[in-house]
């Protein structure tokens, strides 16, 4: 067992989503190490520890408990003892509780140590076959439409691809939602990741929407993915000169090569050196 396993701290310890050999060797020594590990649901995570043979003590922590279980637990760091954190499967604090209970920690100078493993919304935007370089992790909608399409609406600019979590009872209403306020963009909708039946299914939303409003509520954990807002096409060379051409004739080079810049989504920066060079007497 590694030294830093052993040392006193917090440590926020991801679970499998699946397969209950999907856990990092290190991430079995420190719920080892734990004089206590701290969870959503204790059935759930007993089934893990029994699995690897782990007999380190439960308790309870979740939302509706955490004012009262996370003071408990920062005393018990304070107090030389090793606190493991999981959630149910996954990362925590990803849409799980522990956020305040980290924030006390680092207020507190407790050392709090990450052990990353299994996280849905990586796993499915890896498989989604979406742009990966940008993403934006925007966690479950509002359940009531009209606050779930002022939510989408805040998303609608994000040049990145979105992920989203949602309950499989209303992922048909919420795509559709998504396909109104959003547009019908490429999207995935990825269902039981890393289980026995995993399954990705990629189209567009309002594709998508139909699929799930014709065949009902699928079974398992659902993260939708949707791609990114479609950029306008860029303003060809003959383009940018003609515009140029016409502004110059009644602007300085500055506004002439800030208004095609914005006309045509062109660099600034392009678009003023090309104002230059034809503002320069042939």
């Amino acid at each position: 067992m590694s030294e830093q396993a052993a040392a006193p701290g917090l440590y926020l310890v991801a679970t499998p989503i699946g397969n209950l050999r999907d856990i990092t060797l290190r991430a079995l020594d420190t719920l080892r190490a734990a004089d206590v590990i701290a969870c959503e649901d204790t059935r759930v995570t007993r089934k893990l520890l029994t699995a690897h043979g782990i007999t380190s003590r439960l308790t309870p922590y979740h939302d509706h408990n955490a004012n009262e279980a996370g003071p408990a637990l920062i005393e018990r760091v304070e107090a030389g003892q090793v606190v493991a954190l999981v959630c149910d499967a996954g990362m925590p604090l990803i849409s799980d509780p522990g956020f305040r209970l980290v924030a006390e920690a680092n207020a507190r100078g407790i050392p709090v140590t990450v052990l990353p493993g299994a996280s849905a919304p990586l796993a499915a935007l890896v498989l989604s076959g979406l742009p990966a370089d940008r993403f934006h992790f925007a966690g479950f909608p509002p359940p009531r439409r009209s606050a779930r399409r002022t939510f989408l609406r805040a998303l609608a600019d994000i040049d990145a691809t979105l992920v989203l979590l949602e309950s499989p009872r209303r992922l048909g209403a919420s795509l559709a939602d998504m396909n109104e306020v959003l547009g019908s963009r490429p999207a995935a909708v990825a269902r039981e990741l890393t289980k026995l039946h995993e399954e990705v299914i990629r189209d567009d939303l309002r594709s998508l929407a139909e699929k799930y409003a014709e065949e009902g509520p699928p079974r398992g954990e659902i993260v939708v993915l949707v791609g990114p807002p479609e950029q306008p096409a860029a303003a060809d060379e003959a383009d940018i000169d003609a515009r140029l051409g016409e502004a110059l004739a009644t602007m300085s080079v500055r506004d002439a090569a800030a208004l095609v810049a914005e006309a045509t989504d062109a660099p600034r920066r392009t678009v003023y050196r090309r104002a230059l060079a034809l503002s320069r007497p042939a």
